[in-house]
């Protein structure tokens, strides 16, 4: 998907709010690891086909990846 942790959070949850991660400067692995604790904050759908992924927001972005596969 070529994104960073980051981009997967999901910004409008409480708990990105509760733990101030607009302001952070979590490393990479720790917003994976908190991801883990509180799944609540990923994304999603992420849509899998083969070796590729996407997000399934906006729907788009399935379609174009059910296209090229």
């Amino acid at each position: 998907m070529q994104l960073k942790p980051r981009d997967l959070l999901r910004t409008s949850e409480p708990i990105y709010r509760e733990l101030h991660l607009k302001e952070s400067t979590h490393t990479d692995d720790e917003l994976i690891a908190l991801m883990v604790e509180h799944p609540d904050l990923i994304q999603r759908p992420i849509v899998e086909r083969g070796t590729r992924a996407v997000l399934g927001r906006p729907t788009e972005n399935i379609k174009e990846l059910l296209e090229r596969s």
